[in-house]
Order: C-alpha cells, then sequence, then structure tokens
C-alpha cells in the first residue's frame, strides 16, 4: 500500500509541475491527491499503523480485540485530525494575512509605489520596483505582493518586452525576498514553527544572501534595457464622491497594517501562541480602522475601492487550496514511511547537505516550493546536541545549515523557470512570458545570482561562527 500512496502522489507531482503544459489546475490535483493517498491508508489497517504508532495502537485497543473499523477510528481520531490541526492552523494564518494585505488595497495604501515608478529612466523603475519587491516581500505573500506590483507595470510601461524584463526582476526580488523572513513565505513560516529555526538566526544567516541573489539577476537584466522607458501617460480620473482617502489615513492603515505583520513572530516568543492567533489580532485591528475611517461611505453605501479586482481573490483561495492538499500529501508520506525512506536513501547515496540543497534548488525551477519545502523538512528530524554522532549531524540542529540551504535554494531555484514558483506563473498569465523566453534570457543570470548568493551564505556563516559561536 505505500507503494500505491507513493506512486498516486508522485504522479500528482509531475502534474503540478507540468501545469503549464496540462492546464489542470495545480490545487485541484493536490487536494485530489491528498484525497486518494488518505483514503488508501485508512483501508490498509495496521500494516500502516505498525509503522510509527505500534505501541500507542496497542495502548488505543485496551486489551480489546482487534477490529479493522477500531483501526479506522484511531487513524482518523488519533492521526489524521491532529494533521489537520497543523494544517488548519497554517490556512488561518494565510486566509489572516491575504484579508490584512487586501483591505490595505482595497484602500489604495500602496499608491506610493507607482508615484516612485513613474520615471523614464530605467534604472530608477527596475531598481526601485525590485527594492519595494524585496523590502514589501519579508511580511506580504509572494502572489498577492506579485499580482500587485504587476499590475502597476501594465498602468505604466507601454512597451511589453519592456514589461517582461522588468517583471522578470519583480520575480526574482520577490522570491529572494520572501526567503530571509519567517513570515515572508508561507514555507519559512512551515520551519519556524516545527522549532527548526529561531526568527532571528533565520534573518540574520539569510538577509545578505537573499539580496545577493536579487541584486546579481537585476544587475545583469538591466543591461538588456534601454536607457529610457516608454511609459504610458497618466490617467487623470474625476471622482465626485468620497473614495479618495486622504494620506494620513492610507499611513495609519499601512502603518498598523504592515507593523502588525512584523509583530507576529514577537507575538509568538512572548505569548507562545500559535503565529495565526497573532494574524488574527492583526487582522482585527486593521478592520476596526477600516470601519472607522470608512464611516462615511459605509453610511452612504458608497462601494469601497477594489483596487485588485477578483482575479486576485481568485488566486489567493487557489493558493490556500493548494497548501491544503499538498500538506496533506507530505503528512501520508510522512505516516506510510516514504520520506523516511528517501531520507535513508540521500544518507547511502549523497551523504551531503549542499548536493541535497542543490538537487532540491534545481527541482523547484519546475516543481512549486511549498511543496519541496515541506517534503524536504519532513525527511530528517531536528536534532538535539545530545543526538549528533557525526559532524554532518550538525546540520540538523536547531538553526542548522540545512534549514538555511534548502530555504535559500528552493526560493532562488524556483526562479530559473517561470514555473518554478506562484510569482512566475502570475508573470506568465500577466504579460504572456514562456518557459523558451524566460530560459534563453533569465535563467542564466539567476544561476549567476544563486551561485554568488550560496557563496555569501558561508561567508556569513563563517563569520558569525567564528565572533559570535554561542549565537
Amino acid at each position: 500500500m505505500t507503494l500505491a500512496i507513493v506512486i498516486v502522489i508522485l504522479i500528482g507531482y509531475l502534474f503540478i509541475a507540468s501545469e503549464h503544459l496540462t492546464h489542470v489546475n495545480k490545487a485541484l490535483v493536490a487536494v485530489f491527491c491528498a484525497s486518494v493517498g488518505w483514503v488508501l491508508f485508512i483501508s490498509s489497517g495496521t500494516s500502516m499503523i505498525d509503522v510509527l504508532h505500534a505501541q500507542e495502537f496497542r495502548d488505543f485497543l485496551a486489551g480489546e480485540p482487534y477490529s479493522l473499523y477500531k483501526s479506522k477510528v484511531f487513524i482518523a481520531d488519533r492521526i489524521f485530525l491532529r494533521y489537520v490541526g497543523e494544517v488548519g492552523a497554517l490556512v488561518l494564518y494565510l486566509l489572516a494575512t491575504m484579508n490584512i494585505v487586501q483591505v490595505l488595497l482595497n484602500n489604495e495604501c500602496f499608491w506610493f509605489i507607482e508615484k516612485w515608478l513613474r520615471s523614464r529612466n530605467t534604472n530608477v523603475v527596475v531598481w526601485v520596483a525590485v527594492l519595494v519587491t524585496f523590502a514589501m516581500s519579508t511580511c506580504i505573500d509572494t502572489l498577492t505582493l506579485t499580482v500587485m506590483m504587476l499590475m502597476v507595470l501594465r498602468r505604466l510601461l507601454r512597451n511589453s518586452k519592456q514589461r517582461m524584463y522588468v517583471g522578470a526582476a519583480i520575480v526574482i526580488a520577490a522570491n529572494a525576498g520572501g526567503c530571509w523572513t519567517v513570515i515572508g513565505d508561507v514555507t519559512g513560516l512551515m520551519v519556524w514553527t516545527s522549532k527548526a529555526v529561531a526568527a532571528t538566526n533565520f534573518s540574520l544567516m539569510l538577509l545578505l544572501p537573499a539580496m545577493v541573489a536579487t541584486v546579481v539577476p537585476v544587475a545583469l537584466i538591466c543591461r538588456k534595457l534601454p536607457e529610457h522607458l516608454d511609459l504610458e501617460r497618466p490617467a487623470f480620473m474625476f471622482r465626485g464622491d468620497d473614495s479618495v482617502l486622504k494620506i494620513w489615513q492610507r499611513l495609519l492603515l499601512l502603518v498598523f497594517g504592515i507593523g502588525g505583520l512584523w509583530f507576529i513572530p514577537s507575538f509568538h516568543r512572548i505569548t507562545l501562541l500559535p503565529p495565526f492567533l497573532g494574524a488574527l489580532c492583526c487582522l482585527g485591528v486593521v478592520w476596526v480602522l477600516n470601519e472607522i475611517i470608512n464611516k462615511r461611505r459605509i453610511g452612504t453605501e458608497q462601494p469601497l475601492n477594489i483596487t485588485s479586482g477578483r482575479t486576485l481573490q481568485y488566486e489567493c483561495i487557489q493558493a490556500v487550496m493548494y497548501c491544503v492538499g499538498v500538506c496533506l500529501c507530505v503528512d501520508v508520506l510522512i505516516e506510510c514511511g516514504a520520506l523516511h525512506y528517501a531520507s535513508a536513501l540521500c544518507d547511502k547515496y549523497l551523504h551531503s547537505i549542499y548536493l541535497i540543497s542543490l538537487l532540491l534548488g534545481f527541482i523547484s525551477s519546475v516543481m512549486d516550493n511549498i511543496a519541496l519545502v515541506l517534503t524536504s523538512m519532513n525527511m530528517y528530524s531536528v536534532l538535539e546536541p545530545d543526538m549528533v554522532k557525526a559532524e554532518y549531524m550538525n546540520a540538523f540542529l536547531v538553526n542548522g545549515e540545512y534549514w538555511h540551504l534548502i530555504m535559500l535554494s528552493v526560493s532562488v531555484g524556483g526562479c530559473l523557470l517561470p514555473i518554478g514558483s506562484v510569482a512566475g506563473l502570475a508573470l506568465m498569465k500577466s504579460e504572456g512570458v514562456t518557459v523558451w523566453w524566460y530560459l534563453r534570457r533569465i535563467t542564466f543570470f539567476v544561476l549567476i545570482g544563486w551561485i554568488c548568493s550560496l557563496g555569501t551564505y558561508f561567508l556569513v556563516d563563517a563569520f558569525l561562527r567564528t565572533w559570535f559561536p554561542n549565537f
């Protein structure tokens, strides 16, 4: 039965990786494969339970005779619901943070971006767009941020080829910027909540490598663009209603929204409550402010500005469902022992976290990073110092190299092709970028940036180990 489960999920991974060819929604594939995998698991009786829960199942029976019904009850209540709780916490976090950003978008709190980008100078447009994207990707999910920035580009640049190059730079900045904080990407949140890393250590180790992974390819992309860009003429619209908020009102919402997102790690450290509760608290504060600021419009039944459109809402729902499906797929692989077997194969034939991280980075060019990071982080357990029996096992300690390298390699490697990340797929849909165009013009730049970022990581690691050995 283990083989059947693995085959079903591997076929699902292939469909997910080839979504741009098959046009089969990857969220649908992930949810379907997770459902089939758990049905096969619960139908197997004790053969699966004995892999990890033999003693617990015997205690559950309490001397009563075994029956298939009791094994199903045990799996449903003691195993499956535990994973559902973890997935539910992740979904609540995603929904809360996405709604915070949605409120900010509806109130045009990011109006300054288009204002800063309105310049014909290529370096100004590209570097300001990259800087804003990199900064905001530390606390805003990659898909929402990329779609928002691509919408700004469409209103700003007339030439489609120029939008493709600048859009590629934005994709790189969004992926690399999201990998160095625990709230910048859902994968970072997963590594953090599994207690594999501490938020401060994680950020300090990956900040400079993430910056290098962004700056190097973007600098090379700038050389492909002309000195001056073709701008659209700004549209001046007359508004006869109260839909335009004052600048101080937008800034107030922006400060509480973004500041609240940044406070989530501190909230978790202080209260020890799950991060999603901090996100919900932040959402509550932002919603109250939104109600107060828009009191006049709500009272006169004037609609709030929906700057992001229905497309973004649909994409966010799909992203949440995909995350649920992938998490449940990985969970069933854990329970049937497939990931333990995969880690044993890696230890036998690769025996190097550096080769594993490189392999994952190249795979991430065609596979979404959520599936890869979840799979790779569950292949190995977080070790305690007294459990280390060999030098290479230090990489699996809390704040070990393994957790940093898989995040860096998968995030940057996902930029090698546009199909490797949700940001790249958004660029393909928005600007009609093809895999072949991206491969010829962008991939080599990303590869150079990836190599430089890995070198930077090892320099940072050596520096911190030398001067701050207890950090």
